[in-house]
């Protein structure tokens, strides 16, 4: 029988393979899901899982017919597993300082449709670190702007690239670039085909409005409040859908819309005050331990300023 004290005062390479195990069935949110993450089966995952349990003395989750969730323990394991694994990153990141291939990973937080912003700082700069090392590997996480800074807060991110609204001083900012947004209605909405001259912030409040869950600058919230906001969107993707519905009007990035514009799809309203320009910015931890992939990726992006897509 395995004791329970097994892995107080030291860590195997079997049980660092067993906690990479459940941080991907954790993240998977279950051991069907993570059967692709991992590439080995539910049996053996599950083994794995059993195998942990019996070395920590500890029950980590529930499974079963009410589905996959994780015990108060499971929890607390999680946040421990996350601070470990960043720790053996940082290891390596450092040995690789050693020589002169650059290796190890960058993993690096991104809110949603930044993609199609014509100035492509970041997909050059990703370009550049690959040549720089063949061997980084490169991981992108889509996830709210709120959780990218916790992420790289925690050292579950390396670097993150978020709207500059409400950061934290224990966070290092880098500008990136602005992102013009305009106000826009669809091609089925009666102010498409209103002459322009009947197109003031007074007839705003006549028509329904999106305004964004999500935190905004204030030069944003001063242009939201000319309108009467009747549904609420949790990103830009989300207004989109409700703006093409016809029956809303709302604010989205111009380089988003572009596509819909060139369809007929959008038109921006030309009135006045209904614009707005949002600063994003790249994130790091401002108490950052010397990572050799993150510092080639922020020279790699720094060596971008101006560059715009052709």
């Amino acid at each position: 029988m395995v004791d329970s004290r097994s892995m107080l005062g030291q860590v195997s390479d079997f049980d660092i393979r067993l906690l990479r195990v459940f941080k991907a069935v954790v993240e998977s949110g279950g051991f069907t899901p993570a059967e692709m993450v991992l590439g080995i089966g539910r049996s053996a995952i599950s083994m794995h899982m059993s195998d942990l349990e019996k070395r920590l003395g500890l029950r980590l989750c529930q499974r079963g017919r009410g589905g996959f969730s994780l015990t108060e323990e499971g929890r607390q394991v999680y946040g421990a597993v996350l601070t470990l694994l960043a720790s053996l990153e940082t290891f390596r990141t450092e040995v690789n300082g050693l020589h002169h291939t650059l290796r190890g990973e960058l993993n690096i937080g991104i809110t949603d449709n930044l993609v199609s912003k014509p100035e492509m700082r970041i997909t050059r700069a990703l370009a550049d670190l690959k040549v720089q090392g063949p061997e980084v590997r490169i991981n992108i996480h889509m996830e709210p702007s709120d959780a990218i800074a916790q992420g790289v807060l925690d050292a579950r991110l390396h670097v993150g690239v978020v709207p500059e609204v409400n950061l934290l001083v224990n966070l290092e900012i880098r500008p990136l670039y602005d992102e013009r947004s305009l106000l826009y209605c669809s091609d089925t909405h009666p102010l498409y085909t209103a002459p322009e001259a009947l197109l003031t912030t007074a007839c705003l409040a006549e028509h329904d409005a999106v305004i964004p869950g999500y935190p905004l600058p204030e030069v944003a919230r001063d242009a939201h409040a000319l309108l009467n906001g009747t549904a609420t969107a949790s990103d830009r993707e989300g207004a989109a859908f409700l703006i093409l519905t016809g029956c809303y009007l709302g604010y989205l990035p111009d380089h988003l819309a572009a596509p819909w514009v060139a369809a007929g799809r959008l038109k921006p309203l030309t009135i006045a005050d209904c614009r707005y320009l949002t600063p994003f910015v790249v994130i790091t931890r401002r108490d950052r331990r010397f990572h050799r992939v993150l510092e080639a990726f922020l020279d790699a992006l720094e060596g971008q300023k101006g560059s715009e897509c052709p």
